[in-house]
């Protein structure tokens, strides 16, 4: 069974907060401790069972966490509890467990909803989880292409390829003309 390794500084009580020497404690997690601490976040924070399958998936680069609705399974991303700690992490699983509640519970489980909305304000998940150290960041697309209008000279800046002949311009409804303006770019998608 696979273990994570992660930093872990234990509660201490007020007279021993002044002095620090000792290092932080190692603490591993299996997937058996992660089901139970999210079974037991989903009774303290919902005051509902959580009755399906929690594990962690280090294949996941961009989130902290999923709910799948076909199987109400929760995985979690363990370079964020590496990262960032048990206290962000809470928050991931408090998250996820809203998107699972509500669509056991048929209400607004999506991001979008105001069920989702005022239920992880209501236990204190966090909306969105923390960027990971070292992960690359998305760069946006430049824009490649330009749509020039043959009458009134107006440019539409496109990122993807389109058909001139099937648009219009939107000031004087003349005809569109392509024009390419990162022929690097363009040549590599093609």
């Amino acid at each position: 069974m696979r273990k994570l390794q992660f930093k872990y500084r234990l509660q201490q009580a007020p007279e021993e907060r002044v002095k620090e020497t000792e290092p932080p404690k190692i603490m591993s997690m299996t997937n058996e401790e992660l089901q139970r601490w999210i079974e037991r976040v989903s009774r303290e924070s919902f005051g509902l069972p959580f009755r399906h399958k929690a594990s962690f998936n280090s294949r996941l680069s961009s989130t902290g966490g999923r709910y799948f609705m076909k199987s109400h399974n929760i995985e979690i991303n363990p370079r964020q509890l590496e990262a960032y700690g048990p206290e962000e992490t809470e928050k991931i699983i408090k998250h996820e467990l809203c998107h699972y509640h509500l669509h056991l519970a048929k209400r607004g489980y999506r991001h979008r909803d105001a069920d989702f909305k005022a239920l992880l304000a209501k236990v204190g998940g966090s909306r969105y989880c923390q960027h990971l150290p070292g992960a690359k960041a998305r760069k946006p697309l430049p824009y490649r292409y330009k749509l020039i209008c043959q009458q009134c000279s107006t440019e539409y800046l496109r990122k993807r390829k389109v058909n001139p002949q099937r648009y219009r311009c939107g000031k004087c409804a003349g005809p569109l003309k392509l024009a390419v303006i990162d022929e690097a770019g363009a040549k590599r998608k093609a």
